[in-house]
């Protein structure tokens, strides 16, 4: 999805508005692409859609590939957290809820939030979309 300008220009106001948009998370998973670091956008995805699930198979069949992906420490995407959080959900992996990841994915939104975000403003990959939805709105 394309973002308008307002949308853009809101991403700048806080972390939240950019994460609340699909386009918004497009954008910033771009540029964390080009970090080595869309893990953890991919880690808060994959746990945005843990917490929508009820089935409890299928809860426990997407944990179990979360954990795989992302937690695990053989994981080539694994994602940076502290030994407190990953005992936790060690012990948790016996018996999965959707909300089994949502301290780790605190910690992610966190980090994405103080070291990318500051970043991601200050990038090419921003600054450019910006600049072409402004000519674009000039010039309608």
């Amino acid at each position: 999805p394309t973002p308008t300008l307002e949308e853009v220009n809101a991403w700048a106001q806080s972390f939240d508005n950019l994460m609340v948009t699909p386009a918004g998370r497009n954008a910033f998973r771009e540029f964390l692409r080009t970090e080595f670091s869309e893990e953890n956008m991919l880690f808060w995805m994959a746990c945005e859609e843990l917490k929508k699930e009820a089935n409890k198979n299928i809860i426990e069949e997407k944990a179990r590939i979360i954990y795989e992906d992302y937690i695990s420490i053989l994981s080539p995407k694994e994602v940076s957290l502290d030994s407190r959080v990953r005992e936790v959900i060690n012990r948790n992996m016996v018996e999965p809820s959707q909300h089994i990841f949502d301290d780790a994915q605190l910690q992610i939104y966190t980090l994405m939030h103080r070291d990318s975000y500051p970043r991601f403003m200050n990038s090419a990959v921003y600054k450019d979309l910006l600049q072409s939805l402004s000519e674009k709105t000039v010039e309608a």
